[in-house]
C-alpha cells in the first residue's frame, strides 16, 4: 500500500496542504488527465494512505478520506497570452501584495522566499478584468530525477491563480473544492512561463475558474478547471481573504 506525506513547505493555509499540490500528489496514481475532489483539509507531515478502487484513487488520513481522484477529460478555451510587459504589470496589481488570507501559501504567498515558494502573483489585466496573469520561472528545486519540473508542481501552479480571478464577499475565505487538470508537455527549471487564470461561472458562493501554464511563444503546457467555495473562515480555522 502506497503512502505519501505533505511536507510543511507545501502548505496552503498554515496547517494544511496546498490544494493544487495535494491534487497533484494523488493525480500521480492516475494515467492521464485527472479530476481530484478535496474532502477535508490535507494534514501536513502526516503519512497519508493511498487506496485504489479502480478507476478511482483515494487519499486517507487514518479513516478520514482527504481526497479522491479519477480519470477525466478536459477541454478549455485559453485566453490569449498578454504581452510580456503587461504580464509584469499584472504581477504588480496582485491583490495578495496588500491583502492575503494565507501569506505563507507555497504557491501564491508573498511571505515565501524566492526558491522556496512559487511566488505566483496573479493580478488582473485591468481593474475590471476577470482574467489574471503571473510570470513563473520554475526553480531548480522543483525538478524530478529526469531534470524536468515534477508534474505535482505544475498542478500547484494551476491552482491559486484561479482564485484571484474573482473576489469573495467581505469576511469570507476561498477554498479549493475540486480540480481537473491535463498536462500536455514537460518544462525544465528556468524556462520562462506564464500562468493565466480566468473566471468561468459563479453560482452563489461557488465559482468555477480556468487556469493554464503557457510558454513564451504561446504554446500551452497544461490546463485546469477548478471549483472554489467562499466559506466562513472560522469553520475552517482560516483567515478571511
Amino acid at each position: 500500500m502506497d503512502t505519501v506525506t505533505i511536507a510543511q513547505r507545501f502548505n496552503g493555509p498554515p496547517n494544511s496542504g496546498n490544494g493544487g499540490y495535494t491534487c497533484g500528489l494523488l493525480a500521480r496514481f492516475i494515467d492521464g488527465p485527472a479530476k481530484v475532489r478535496l474532502k477535508s483539509p490535507p494534514p501536513l507531515e502526516t503519512p497519508l494512505t493511498v487506496v485504489r478502487d479502480d478507476p478511482s484513487v483515494s487519499l486517507f488520513a487514518a479513516d478520514a478520506e482527504i481526497a479522491r481522484a479519477e480519470p477525466a477529460t478536459l477541454e478549455l478555451d485559453v485566453p490569449a497570452l498578454p504581452p510580456p510587459e503587461e504580464i509584469l504589470r499584472c504581477e504588480q496589481r496582485y491583490r495578495g501584495h496588500t491583502q492575503h488570507g494565507f501569506p505563507s501559501c507555497f504557491v501564491c504567498g508573498p511571505a515565501r522566499d524566492a526558491g522556496d515558494g512559487l511566488r505566483l502573483f496573479a493580478g488582473p489585466l485591468d481593474e475590471r478584468s476577470d482574467q489574471v496573469a503571473a510570470p513563473w520561472l520554475p526553480d531548480e528545486s522543483l525538478a524530478d530525477a529526469d531534470g524536468f519540473i515534477d508534474p505535482v508542481f505544475v498542478w500547484s501552479a494551476l491552482d491559486c491563480p484561479g482564485a484571484f480571478s474573482f473576489e469573495p464577499d467581505d469576511g469570507l475565505a476561498v477554498v479549493l473544492g475540486e480540480m481537473t487538470a491535463r498536462i500536455d508537455d514537460r518544462v525544465r527549471p528556468g524556462e520562462p512561463l506564464t500562468v493565466l487564470g480566468w473566471h468561468l461561472a459563479a453560482d452563489g458562493r461557488r465559482h468555477d475558474t480556468g487556469t493554464a501554464v503557457v510558454r513564451a511563444d504561446g504554446d500551452i503546457v497544461a490546463i485546469a478547471k477548478a471549483r472554489w467555495f467562499e466559506v466562513d473562515p472560522s469553520a475552517f480555522n482560516l483567515t478571511a481573504a
